[in-house]
């Protein structure tokens, strides 16, 4: 079956689809960018490292990781290897919508940047089937609200207080099961996602930062049973 991007031939598979269909998941986001730009600071960044670090990165789990390392005292080594762990996953993710990205190295190179775990579930059509346009259409709404939210933390965190006391800490879990509900349209995927909870819940008490998420990927592999 081709990967290839489809025609739109409704307004959802569109540019502006993806952003529209995006929107929601944008509180959660920008809660989550808040409290980053906020425990940036208090790990010493200053504000325009922080926003620059959202920019060019674009991984709010591993930039948390590392900053919160940081804030504790760790090793910068430390801290690049969680943020390593924890992006591992968009290994398996880039090798699935690579078909769909074409053009030259900059234009692919580009576009990449816009894969997040958002875009990601947003652009999938099914049966590994993904439309290009709806995922830069989410993939820019999402950076343009990391990075301005990680800005509204880092500048403005002191008047904020602590973001924990806002429920902050729990837009992250939130916005990551409402990516997975539409994602569970058959049995095979329930028993991937509860492999998967299973495999990090079990992990999380006595693995490193970034393993637990990383073994948990390996649940995928009861995709492959047919």
């Amino acid at each position: 079956m081709s990967s290839r991007p489809l025609e739109p031939k409704d307004p959802g598979l569109s540019f502006g689809g993806g952003a529209r269909a995006v929107l929601p998941l944008t509180i959660a986001v920008a809660g989550f960018g808040i409290s980053y730009g906020v425990l940036a600071r208090s790990a010493g960044f200053p504000p325009l490292a922080a926003v620059v670090m959202s920019a060019t990165t674009f991984a709010g789990s591993a930039q948390f990781a590392s900053a919160s390392i940081l804030e504790g005292g760790g090793a910068v080594a430390s801290a690049v290897t969680a943020a390593v762990l924890l992006n591992a996953r968009y290994g398996p993710i880039g090798v699935t919508v690579a078909p769909v990205i074409e053009g030259g190295f900059w234009r692919r190179f580009l576009i990449a940047q816009l894969v997040v775990d958002e875009s990601w579930a947003i652009a999938h059509r099914g049966d590994g089937r993904f439309d290009l346009r709806r995922l830069i259409g989410a993939g820019l709404v999402l950076y343009a609200a990391w990075t301005s939210s990680t800005a509204v933390g880092a500048l403005g965190g002191e008047f904020l207080g602590d973001p924990n006391v806002l429920g902050l800490d729990a837009a992250f879990p939130a916005l990551f099961l409402a990516l997975l509900w539409p994602q569970l349209r058959n049995a095979r995927a329930i028993a991937a996602a509860l492999l998967g909870a299973g495999i990090a819940s079990t992990l999380i008490p006595v693995a490193p930062p970034g393993v637990p998420i990383v073994a948990a990927s390996v649940a995928c592999l009861v995709g492959l049973r047919r």
